[in-house]
């Protein structure tokens, strides 16, 4: 079993990579491999809704979204970290979210994610609710911990004295890896992922 990590951060070792890090970290003695990708280094241009990923299979941009992508169709469980930046996950994390989710979102219902945001001071409660929303519109089960899944610090070395911060990333891990064995031994018991009925699309219009 393998779980992709994301890296949302302008700052590739930065705060929210060293989140991510303790993430993996846990995951990984729980014997699930682990892959933490860094998005936010480089620039992710938003969703323009030309829907030529739907047409052709992948997004008309190269700049990374295609290659996650291709990678998240054998992973079979996602962390996606973010800084907080005016209360909100950053632009780089959201543009690449809003892309992969559209396109592909096939890809990820029955399989487990989870966010962790970093923060200096405060807005991570707003960041987090965003980013879970890629989730529960996707039939994703939603891994949660001890707290909400947030760290505190300006640089990493101040992240890693949160400790309450750095146990929360622990139990994170422990508990995706948790679910992911626990699907594994419903699939082999004959417990598959729920039947979808066919959409229903409703528009409110007065």
């Amino acid at each position: 079993m393998k779980v992709l990590l994301v890296n949302g951060s302008g700052h590739a070792k930065g705060c929210t990579y060293t989140a991510l890090e303790e993430v993996a970290g846990a995951l990984e003695k729980n014997g699930i491999e682990t892959e933490i990708i860094q998005v936010g280094t480089q620039p992710i241009a938003g969703c323009i809704g030309c829907n030529a990923c739907l047409k052709n299979g992948k997004c008309f941009r190269e700049d990374g979204v295609n290659e996650f992508v291709e990678k998240a169709k054998t992973a079979d469980g996602f962390v996606f970290g973010s800084p907080v930046h005016y209360a909100s996950a950053s632009g780089m994390i959201t543009s690449f979210l809003d892309r992969a989710f559209y396109g592909k979102s096939a890809l990820f219902q029955g399989k487990p994610g989870a966010c962790i945001v970093s923060c200096r001071r405060g807005g991570a409660s707003a960041a987090f609710d965003q980013l879970n929303k890629y989730f529960t519109i996707n039939c994703m089960p939603v891994v949660s911990s001890q707290y909400w899944n947030q760290v505190h610090g300006n640089t990493p070395e101040e992240v890693k004295q949160d400790l309450e911060g750095m146990q929360t990333m622990r139990t994170l891990g422990n508990n995706m890896a948790w679910l992911l064995k626990c699907i594994a031994a419903g699939k082999a018991a004959g417990v598959d992922f729920p039947e979808r009925e066919p959409a229903q699309k409703t528009n409110f219009i007065r």
